[in-house]
């Protein structure tokens, strides 16, 4: 095979942006009951999430017919919008429907098996969501988080919503089970029906903050005599599991790590299997497990750190055997007691279903998110890093050098420093065709989990406390640095970019003098406004990030990109869309003015019917073109892409620039996925074009 020589960026790669943003499935949720398979498909190039069964014979089955999408915005980023129920026909034979959260109204509807079309099992009111449903024990209700919007105040509690559709009519027939809290997460009946588990914690914690596992016993006119059996201010307790009636399973961060418990009704929650490494992602997902009860008694869990595996716990032997697959990236398990079924990735295999067998370790794919991958040669596998931070704190970080089978240049490459969303979320390995579009063209990508980030424990997240803007800005030029140092990184063609937190992360680390030029995907600009304007999920994340208002003003004003512009000197492209409801696009444009104001060159790029997180293929494409048409123009390199025009031009109102970017008409957007971190292999970046690894976090977007 002969050897191309070309710069940098230059190489010819087979990867276009069309290959990133279309024909990707998102996979998430997988369930398993009466020996079928259940799980979400978004489906970007339709603007919808579907639902999927596969049968016992293995055939495949969409249910949910267009325009119909499943989604829930719960906290505004959702989590798991779906559950199996039984039915019964009139043969007395049990068939698995399904109860889904409709994207578009929000209400909860029941299709029964071998219908087309579902059935409205809550009022339309337009102001209640539902996300996270159990069955309830008797079988004629579901049990889930409802979240109630009234007058610019929200309420939530947990409800039973009748299947027999009663409350479609009267609302009523929706009982409240527990309310009085902000937040809810995981009911969780016992197996007898006596007592309802679940999770709650109040502002101005987030739930990796500080939580409570609540039992209490479930009657007819509620629960009663509730009670906190582990949890608090200062642990994060996540998805409590039944392993019998009296017995429960849960993860908690007591000893500084998401590690396994066990907790009867009373008396000391017993670590199971302590370790310096997490058992459970973070909590940002309603519904997402990292762990599950076999029939037989072993728990299959998941664990590492910001990628994690499965092994296979045995409470009787107290030994944890490793499953062992080729597949990095794990999560979102689930159960019938036998088999187990999860999404699964590695840096060359796409996010896929998968179905693994406890007893023999047998790792099965059911369904991929790509039909056909590229060639792996194309594809950068990733170094995990080490690298030296901050008066000594390590700093975590994937590197991708670039990669092709052919093309090579002499000297230190460009790198694309990725600061990811959350900020309380992480990077991992997982198959991301965005990397492989820039490293297949010679541009590096080092993926960075700086402090904050989830996956290495409590005081690693602890280090972003209070020091947003600064501790995970400074790890991410200390990444940049070590690349450098080593020979790696082009000092002079360095670039940072991330999106929504990342994006503020990238804004602040432009006012120093380590990056070329930058990108922001709905990023946060100015701290005040976004706290005065953002979602009641994220409405006092900024108290443990920054510090709480008034007494904080200053510290806001100074870690605002938007009052920094004075200090960036490169050229900056803004990429937002025009109905995100955790970033509003004000803040965007006033970046843009600031800069504008500057005499700094910047683009601007506002896409109309996208929220936090772009869906629809035509602005994804043209997002992660203008991307790197932005370092062709810096780095100096020829792209095969459109040239991308800056200006030092304020923008104007209701720029027609809009609707063209995006490139569908508006309208497109009706319909479209919530916005959830799981569009965002992690999370969030879905702007740029990710295969939806399932990167799940949130915060401040994802």
């Amino acid at each position: 095979m002969s050897e191309l020589s070309s710069s940098h960026g230059s190489w010819p790669s087979p990867i276009s942006a069309g290959d990133v943003t279309r024909g990707v499935r998102r996979l998430a949720f997988p369930s398993i009951a009466g020996g079928e398979i259940w799980w979400e498909e978004g489906r970007p190039e339709e603007g919808r999430t579907t639902l999927m069964r596969r049968d016992t014979d293995g055939t495949v089955t969409e249910l949910l017919p267009s325009p119909w999408s499943a989604g829930t915005r719960v906290h505004e980023y959702g989590g798991r919008a779906y559950l199996p129920v039984p039915r019964r026909d009139d043969k007395a034979i049990v068939r698995m429907g399904v109860v889904f959260s409709s994207a578009e109204d929000q209400r909860l509807y029941l299709l029964e098996r071998g219908s087309r079309e579902p059935v409205p099992l809550t009022p339309e009111d337009g102001d209640s969501r539902y996300a996270d449903p159990a069955l309830s024990p008797d079988g004629r209700a579901v049990l889930c988080v409802r979240e109630q919007h009234s007058r610019g105040a929200v309420r939530r509690s947990i409800a039973a919503v009748p299947l027999s559709g009663r409350g479609a009519q009267d609302p009523a027939a929706l009982r409240e089970l527990v309310s009085g809290a902000d937040f809810y997460a995981s009911p969780t009946p016992s197996p007898d029906g006596a007592h309802l588990a679940y999770v709650r914690w109040n502002h101005p914690r987030m739930p990796w903050d500080g939580s409570e596992l609540r039992v209490g016993a479930l009657e007819a006119s509620g629960l009663s005599g509730e009670y906190t059996l582990k949890g608090g201010v200062d642990e994060s307790v996540v998805s409590p599991v039944w392993a019998d009636d009296a017995t429960l399973y849960l993860a908690s961060d007591w000893p500084g790590w998401w590690n396994l418990y066990q907790a009867g009704l009373t008396g000391q929650a017993i670590a199971l299997y302590p370790a310096e490494e997490e058992f459970h992602a973070s909590p940002g997902l309603l519904g997402n497990r990292s762990f599950c009860v076999l029939d037989s008694g072993r728990i299959v869990v998941l664990h590492g750190h910001a990628d994690m595996t499965p092994g296979v716990y045995d409470p009787d032997t107290l030994d944890l055997a490793p499953v062992r697959t080729d597949l990095t990236t794990w999560s979102m398990l689930d159960t019938d007691g036998r088999t187990v079924v999860a999404v699964a990735s590695s840096p060359t295999e796409p996010q896929c279903l998968v179905r693994l067998e406890p007893d023999t370790g047998r790792v099965e794919v059911l369904r991929s998110s790509v039909d056909k991958p590229p060639d792996p040669a194309y594809l950068p596998v990733p170094r995990e890093r080490t690298l030296p931070g901050r008066y000594g704190a390590p700093v975590y970080a994937n590197v991708y050098p670039p990669t092709h089978p052919e093309a090579r240049s002499e000297g230190p490459a460009p790198y694309v420093v990725w600061a990811h969303g959350g900020p309380v979320s992480a990077c991992t390995r997982a198959f991301d065709l965005a990397k492989a579009y820039f490293t297949s063209r010679g541009i590096g990508v080092v993926d960075v989990n700086y402090g904050g980030s989830t996956g290495y424990g409590r005081s690693y997240r602890k280090r972003l406390h209070k020091e947003w803007g600064v501790v995970d800005v400074a790890d991410c030029l200390a990444a940049a640095r070590a690349l450098v140092e080593e020979g790696a990184a082009d000092p002079r063609r360095l670039a940072v970019r991330g999106p929504s937190a990342g994006g503020y992360t990238a804004l602040m680390a432009l006012t120093g003098d380590t990056f070329a030029c930058g990108v922001s995907l709905f990023g946060v600009t100015d701290l005040l406004g976004f706290s005065e304007t953002t979602h009641d999920f994220e409405s006092h994340f900024l108290d443990s990030l920054v510090g709480t208002l008034p007494g904080f003003t200053e510290r806001y004003l100074e870690r605002s990109p938007v009052n920094r512009a004075g200090d960036i000197d490169v050229p900056v492209l803004l990429l937002q869309g025009l109905d995100d409801r955790v970033v509003p696009p004000e803040q965007a444009r006033a970046m843009a003015t600031a800069l504008g104001l500057r005499g700094v060159e910047y683009a601007l790029l506002e896409f109309e019917g996208e929220g936090h997180g772009f869906s629809a293929p035509g602005a994804r494409l043209r997002a992660l073109e203008a991307e790197l048409a932005l370092y062709a123009r810096v780095f100096g390199f020829e792209a095969d892409v459109p040239a991308l025009e800056l200006t030092t031009d304020p923008p104007g109102p209701g720029d027609p620039e809009a609707a063209k970017a995006s490139g569908e008409p508006a309208e497109a957007g009706a319909g479209r996925a919530p916005e959830t971190a799981e569009a965002a292999g992690g999370a969030g970046d879905a702007g740029a074009g990710t295969a939806g690894s399932g990167a799940a976090g949130t915060g401040t977007g994802d």
